[in-house]
């Protein structure tokens, strides 16, 4: 299985072509802030971009700030001499995204919720279920739409007399890393379900020797606990929306 240092290692490297910075850039020292044109570079994770865009990111100590020329100057001087806590609270960041990791040296395969039945699934067959009901189901465990350019490769479900009750699903957004995600329908909440769900799909994953992510807005107290429960950390914060609206 992968260590936590060959993961950190293949996370900070594909974060640094997705911001086009340097690992030690995301390493440097604390509330320091590294500002950084973006730009297209082959093998970024293919999230989409606007025309103008911005990213804001810390691992803990340094920030890095990628964006496009009008918001990289008024980043450079809203943020200049400020420390990192009055930087994620600057007004034009709104909401804040949390990235959690597997703890490698404390995740433990769990066992199964009773009176519940499990299976993989692949993604046809799970479209083929839903493509006759109105709107897409379970649409925060599996991507449905299909203008992106990544889809829900893994997906785990969980039963109760025979309907799907729960899923998790992975999408593999980059050649190592995958991004999970996970609903269970509201009656069946708190019973276990969304951990053992993530749990199978992150050592599936792990022996695969690449790395799952778990991600969550910092408000989504639900997920937080998810992530607290499975052993998983805080790796790295970013913003989830902004607003530059009578800045630019």
């Amino acid at each position: 299985m992968i260590t936590k240092e060959e993961m950190l290692f293949i996370v900070q490297s594909q974060l640094a072509v997705d911001l086009n910075c340097s690992v030690d850039d995301l390493n440097g020292e604390k509330d320091s802030i590294v500002f950084v044109d973006a730009k297209e570079n082959p093998g970024r994770r293919p999230f989409p971009r606007k025309a103008r865009y911005f990213e804001i990111l810390s691992m803990g100590k340094s920030i890095v700030v990628s964006a496009t020329p009008e918001r990289l100057a008024i980043a450079q001087s809203q943020m200049q001499g400020k420390s990192r806590d009055a930087v994620f609270s600057l007004p034009f960041i709104r909401g804040l995204y949390l990235h959690f990791l597997p703890d490698v040296t404390k995740i433990k395969p769990m066992s199964p919720p009773d009176l519940f039945t499990f299976e993989w699934m692949g993604r046809e067959e799970f479209h083929r279920l839903f493509a006759d009901t109105e709107g897409p189901k379970f649409r925060e465990a599996v991507i449905y739409d299909p203008n992106l350019p990544w889809q829900t490769d893994l997906i785990m479900v969980a039963k109760k007399k025979g309907e799907i009750v729960g899923v998790a699903g992975a999408s593999k957004t980059c050649a190592k890393m995958w991004q999970i995600g996970d609903e269970v329908v509201p009656e069946y909440r708190n019973r276990g379900l969304a951990s053992y769900l993530v749990n199978r799909l992150t050592f599936e994953i792990l022996e695969r020797g690449e790395v799952p992510t778990y991600d969550a807005i910092s408000s989504h107290i639900a997920s937080l606990r998810v992530a607290n429960r499975l052993g998983y950390f805080p790796a790295w914060v970013s913003d989830w929306r902004c607003n530059f609206e009578g800045l630019e």
